[in-house]
C-alpha cells in the first residue's frame, strides 16, 4: 500500500499571502518524505483562491531539488488549457531534474472560470483531453511524433531533453467519466479516484462503478488496474483539532461546488466566498463518513474503508483552507509513524493469512 499527500495549496483569505501558501506547500512535501510517504501531489487551477498552483510541473521540479526520495505528482495537468509540444518539453525536463520521479497526473478540467481566461471552450475539454492521450506517448517515446487533431496540430517535432523512466512516467488518469477511465484501463494507465467527504455507501458504489469498468474492458480491477484514492483524514485526541481540520474540508467542498456549478461569488473578483449550501453535510455526518478521530479510530476506519475499496495507493489531503501549518506538520510526521505502519502490518496480516 503506497500512501501521498495531495497538496492544494489553497488561500482562504488575505490573512494568508500567497508566499505562505506556497511556502507551506514546500514544507509539508519535506515532511512527507521524512515522514516516510511515498508520493506528493500538487494540483492546477488558475485566477482565484480555491488553489495557488497554477503549474504542477512547476511545482515538481522546484520540489526535485529540495527532496531526494519521495515521488512527486501533478494531480492533475488540465490539459485542455496546454500546448501539446510545450507540455510534453516539460514533461521530459521535469523527469530528468527529479531523476525519474514524476508522476504523471493528467485531467480534462471543470471550472468554465479558468477555461475562459485561456481562451478554450469548456464543452471541446474531453475531445482535446483525448487528442492528448494520443499524443503523449507519441511525443514522449517516439523521437520523431507529428499529430493533425481536430484541437491539436504538431508538425513532425523532437521532445529534446528526453524522460528518465523508461518509456516515460506513469500516467494517472482522473475522471468521473466511465468512458475516459475505460480508456485509461484499456491502456494501462493508473486511476486516481475519490469519494470526496461521502463515507462508507458511496465507496461501495464507487468500487462497483470501478469493477464495472474494468470488467468491460477485460481487466480484472485488482489484478490489472493501479489506482488511487484521495481522502481527507485526521488523527488527532484534540477535538478542537478535528473540528478545524472539518470545517477547512467543508469549506474546500463549497468553494469546490461553487465554481464547478457556475455559481461563485465574489467581492473583488478574486477571493471567492465561501456560502453554504443546502448539500453541506454536518460535522456530525463528517466523523462518521471520514478517517477522523484518535490514531486507533483512524486506523479502523481507513482498514474498513481499504476492505472496501482495495486501492494500491492512498493520498492524504494535508493542505486545507487556511488549517494550521504547524499542526499539519506533526500530523504528517504522525501519519509516518504510527498509522501508515499499523495500516500496511495489518494489511500484512490479512494477506498472510488469506494466502
Amino acid at each position: 500500500m503506497e500512501f501521498g499527500v495531495f497538496i492544494l495549496a489553497q488561500q482562504r483569505g488575505y490573512h494568508q499571502t500567497s508566499q505562505q501558501v506556497i511556502h507551506n506547500s514546500i514544507e509539508q512535501t519535506v515532511a512527507a518524505e521524512q515522514a516516510g510517504f511515498n508520493t506528493a501531489w500538487y494540483a492546477e487551477h488558475h485566477f482565484n483562491n480555491y488553489s495557488l498552483s497554477p503549474s504542477p510541473l512547476m511545482m515538481v521540479a522546484h520540489m526535485a531539488a529540495k527532496t531526494k526520495r519521495i515521488r512527486l505528482g501533478t494531480a492533475v495537468c488540465i490539459l485542455p488549457l496546454y500546448h501539446p509540444a510545450r507540455f510534453l518539453a516539460e514533461v521530459g525536463f521535469v523527469d530528468t531534474v527529479s531523476n525519474g520521479r514524476l508522476d504523471l497526473g493528467v485531467g480534462s478540467g471543470y471550472q468554465e472560470f479558468e477555461f475562459e481566461r485561456f481562451g478554450v471552450k469548456i464543452a471541446d475539454s474531453g475531445e482535446i483531453f483525448n487528442e492528448f492521450l494520443d499524443i503523449i506517448p507519441k511525443g514522449l517515446t517516439q523521437k520523431i511524433f507529428e499529430h493533425d487533431g481536430k484541437f491539436l496540430k504538431v508538425p513532425p517535432s523532437s521532445i529534446a531533453v528526453r524522460c528518465v523512466q523508461d518509456p516515460m512516467p506513469p500516467i494517472w488518469i482522473t475522471s468521473g467519466n466511465p468512458v475516459t477511465l475505460a480508456r485509461g484501463v484499456r491502456e494501462n494507465h493508473n486511476l486516481f479516484v475519490t469519494a470526496l467527504l461521502n463515507g462508507n455507501e458511496a465507496i461501495t458504489e464507487l468500487r462497483g462503478r470501478l469493477d464495472k469498468v474494468a470488467q468491460d474492458n477485460g481487466k480484472d480491477l485488482d489484478e490489472d488496474v493501479k489506482f488511487g484514492f484521495l481522502r481527507c483524514a485526521f488523527a488527532s485526541d484534540n477535538a478542537a483539532e478535528i473540528d478545524a481540520y472539518l470545517e477547512n474540508a467543508r469549506f474546500q467542498r463549497r468553494i469546490s461546488e461553487s465554481l464547478k456549478h457556475r455559481r461563485a461569488q465574489t467581492d473583488d473578483g478574486y477571493m471567492i466566498k465561501e456560502v453554504p449550501s443546502a448539500t453541506d453535510p454536518t460535522f456530525e455526518q463528517l466523523r462518521k463518513n471520514l478517517p477522523v478521530g484518535s490514531v486507533n479510530q483512524v486506523i479502523d476506519k481507513m482498514l474498513e474503508e481499504i476492505s472496501i475499496l482495495r486501492p494500491k495507493h492512498i493520498a492524504l489531503q494535508t493542505q486545507l483552507g487556511d488549517f494550521d501549518q504547524k499542526t499539519m506538520l506533526k500530523q504528517i510526521e504522525l501519519w509516518g509513524e504510527r498509522i501508515i505502519p499499523a495500516i500496511r502490518k495489518e494489511i500484512g496480516q490479512e494477506n498472510l493469512t488469506a494466502a
